[in-house]
């Protein structure tokens, strides 16, 4: 699942970018509100993470111009703490709301919960290619039923290809989506991560599932005899 986290604050930005990535989930980050509006005006994303305090306009502004065309879940993040802020979030269309300082567990709990609340009633959260399955939830991985122990970047990377499986996806999308960094076309990171992905999800069976098309990326998919 896609999360946008709109925060001004880089040390902040940068804590639940790396906290979320490594549980399972695909981050972008926009660094004031006119860029978080666009970005989440303009994309996919399954929930928001919005700070109140931003630059250009701030989180109120962007909740709210938002709430004309979407509806996408928002849990905002705030340093304020009165009772009023809460309401004119809640009354703007935020879906949550979590005052700083906060425990990381307890943010991924709260976006934990909105994300599933916002799946069709008995909806399985489990991704699932060939004898995969992928589940986000418990940060579990099998293949034919077989535990496979996965780093947290080595989760979050599987579960990208997994969530755009049949896709092929270049080495710069993967970098800048689980690493978030630009990519170096000198940098051998994402072919090192790939590779020792392989030999846990693909070297113990017979069925290949991560395949490599040349010149272009990587793709998990199901290929008949591959």
């Amino acid at each position: 699942m896609k999360i946008l986290v709109i925060e001004d604050e880089p040390k902040a930005a940068e804590y639940l970018r790396q906290g979320l990535s490594e549980s399972g989930y695909t981050v972008e980050v926009a660094h004031n509100g006119i860029d978080g509006l666009h970005a989440a005006a303009n994309g996919d994303h399954d929930l928001l993470v919005l700070d109140v305090m931003l630059p250009g306009i701030d989180g109120f502004a962007v909740l709210s111009a938002l709430r004309t065309s979407r509806q996408t879940p928002v849990l905002m993040l705030t340093a304020r703490g009165k009772t009023d802020d809460k309401l004119r979030g809640f009354e703007l269309g935020a879906d949550d709301y979590l005052v700083k300082p906060f425990q990381f567990p307890e943010l991924l709990a709260r976006v934990r919960a909105l994300l599933k609340r916002g799946q069709p009633a008995g909806a399985d959260p489990t991704l699932r290619v060939g004898d995969l399955e992928i589940d986000p939830v418990r940060h579990r991985a099998t293949r034919g039923g077989q535990r496979i122990q996965l780093t947290a970047k080595e989760f979050a990377l599987l579960s990208l290809l997994a969530q755009r499986s049949g896709e092929v996806l270049s080495r710069t999308q993967i970098a800048s989506l689980v690493w978030d960094i630009h990519f170096d076309s000198d940098s051998n990171v994402v072919e090192v991560a790939v590779r020792r992905l392989r030999a846990k999800v693909d070297d113990p069976f017979a069925d290949k599932l991560i395949h490599t098309v040349r010149g272009v990326g990587y793709v998990l998919d199901q290929r008949p005899g591959a």
